[in-house]
């Protein structure tokens, strides 16, 4: 059940990111608002997946996800390049924190 808030606090973190491009240095009420309530629900969310979860892997989890997701959004949703220097740091990134993950299950 951790992981699920944990899946949560990440889709509602994303949500609250690109809420901050839609307000458009919060010129847009809508999505200046929803930045600030997709954040709450993502650390509400995040809390909760902090009771069962070592706080290193969950913030590599929430964070490393978070950075992979919204690069996409904003190539596939804003236009934003995606050079082969960017995908080789997310993949970089994805493996660090499959890394941290496996750490702590041999423990």
């Amino acid at each position: 059940m951790s992981y699920l808030y944990l899946a949560f606090a990440i889709v509602f973190e994303i949500c609250g990111t690109t809420c901050m491009k839609l307000s458009e240095g919060f010129t847009k009420p809508l999505p200046s608002i929803l930045i600030f309530v997709f954040y709450g629900i993502s650390f509400i969310s995040f809390t909760i997946a902090l009771k069962k979860i070592d706080v290193s892997v969950a913030y590599a989890i929430w964070a490393g996800l978070g950075v992979a997701l919204i690069s996409l959004i904003g190539h596939f949703g804003f236009n934003e390049p995606m050079p082969a220097a960017r995908i080789i740091s997310l993949a970089l990134i994805a493996i660090g924190v499959i890394g941290l993950h496996l750490s702590t299950s041999v423990n």
